[in-house]
């Protein structure tokens, strides 16, 4: 039990880092209030556009996205992926795994 909450404040304590980190680099590159998204629908949209681009750099097709998306646990087809991109709908995880995925290093907000 006590190891548990070890663990949790631990991934709070992290979380905070990193969230301060991104606030940090945001301000940095001067992206404060400037370029991003109004709207939940714009970044639903940024997103999407964001992994096709990113697919079509790493000339990865849905096909073989899904392959390697099974590695990363997720059950994934050519029709689901399409589909989620279509829509510009999905969550963050799904998002994430794409990026480990593809094998991107990092990801510039200022792109999405």
């Amino acid at each position: 039990m006590a190891g548990e909450q070890r663990s949790a404040r631990d991934g709070e304590v992290l979380f905070a880092a990193l969230a301060a980190e991104a606030q940090r680099a945001i301000r940095a590159a001067g992206l404060v209030g400037m370029g991003l998204a109004k709207s939940e629908a714009e970044w639903a949209e940024r997103a999407s556009s964001f992994l096709k681009a990113k697919l079509k750099e790493s000339e990865v097709t849905y096909v073989e996205l899904a392959k390697r998306l099974k590695k990363h646990g997720f059950a994934e087809t050519e029709a689901s992926i399409t589909n989620k991109l279509k829509r510009g709908t999905f969550s963050a995880t799904f998002f994430l795994a794409c990026l480990a995925a593809m094998e991107l290093e990092g990801v510039v907000l200022e792109e999405i």
